[in-house]
């Protein structure tokens, strides 16, 4: 691969994007077939794939403070390992080539091996679909901007859990000097 750019597709897991689940981003179904698209238009590009999603050990010792009720006293439980809500939503999938990490915070970046494969690719922008865009997009972009990346986020391949939330973080985003563009722009 000798990309200098690669996308990175977070939390699109059961747990994020079925309503049923207590995870679950309001908006993150609407942005599903964006997310689609930017994924067919990187391996188009032989752009190299992140899939990056969060699983938490059941006893709660690796969740934050603020999830571990989920964990405890038979919570509803949170991206555990070889579950169903772990696992990537049906129509996404991790294909021979692709690279997947297991984070356990917001950022991809965060006590990963996200920044040293990236370098070793040679990648310097870091393009960002996904959900929750206040949370682990947002988190990812910030850390990626203070590792000398330049980051692109898709605002039509990222969610929320309302539209103002989306636009808010959006817009913060933009004046960190963070680009952000559709599917299509980038796709070109």
């Amino acid at each position: 691969m000798s990309s200098t750019q690669a996308i990175i597709c977070i939390d699109m897991q059961n747990d994020f994007l079925l309503p049923e689940s207590p995870l679950c981003v309001k908006g993150g179904l609407g942005c599903l077939p964006k997310v689609k698209e930017a994924i067919a238009a990187a391996r188009a590009k032989h752009v190299p794939v992140f899939w990056v999603i969060r699983e938490h050990d059941p006893s709660g010792l690796d969740i934050e403070w603020t999830r571990k009720h989920l964990l405890e006293g038979g919570g509803a439980g949170a991206t555990l390992p070889g579950s169903k809500g772990a696992e990537l939503f049906e129509g996404l999938e991790v294909r021979p080539g692709d690279m997947q990490l297991v984070k356990k915070r917001f950022s991809a970046f965060f006590h990963t091996h996200l920044d040293l494969i990236l370098r070793r690719l040679g990648v310097r922008s870091v393009v960002l679909c996904g959900v929750q865009t206040p949370n682990c997009i947002r988190a990812t972009a910030v850390d990626a901007l203070g590792l000398d990346y330049e980051v692109v986020v898709l605002g039509d391949a990222t969610a929320s859990k309302s539209d103002a939330v989306q636009e808010a973080n959006l817009e913060d985003m933009r004046c960190m000097g963070i680009k952000i563009t559709s599917t299509s722009e980038w796709a070109k």
